[in-house]
């Protein structure tokens, strides 16, 4: 198995897998510029993990520009954040995964209109 695949298919760790349910709410919608996050606390006891795994996943959205802290209230989505979010996935998504995809799909003889769903396999 390449790296490529074994990176690919690898479980990432767990707070980095909670930043990305929270950046796919933000580029979903769920959350807006200046709506606030929910609390360390609350999302740690809705996905069931340790407080300070929810503190690590909010570092990276801080250290990324991508949240503001307001001391004592909490913290909130910074102006711009879903489309920052959106194309730092993009670009990860065409350079990390795309290509071992892409591999897959072209060793599997796969035409792309059957993943789109537009004509039934042969």
């Amino acid at each position: 198995m390449s790296d490529a695949i074994r990176e690919y298919l690898h479980p990432r760790p767990v707070y980095l897998r909670l930043r990305d349910v929270v950046a796919a709410d933000i580029m979903d919608g769920r959350y807006r510029d200046g709506d606030p996050l929910p609390s360390v606390r609350a999302l740690a006891a809705e996905h069931a993990v340790n407080p300070l795994t929810v503190a690590k996943a909010y570092q990276t959205f801080q250290e990324d520009g991508l949240v503001e802290v307001r001391r004592g209230v909490g913290m909130f989505v910074a102006a711009g954040a879903q489309g920052r979010l959106r194309e730092t996935e993009k670009r990860a998504f065409l350079d990390q995964h795309w290509p071992v995809i892409a591999a897959h799909v072209r060793r599997l003889g796969l035409n792309p209109a059957e993943l789109l769903g537009d004509v039934e396999p042969a």
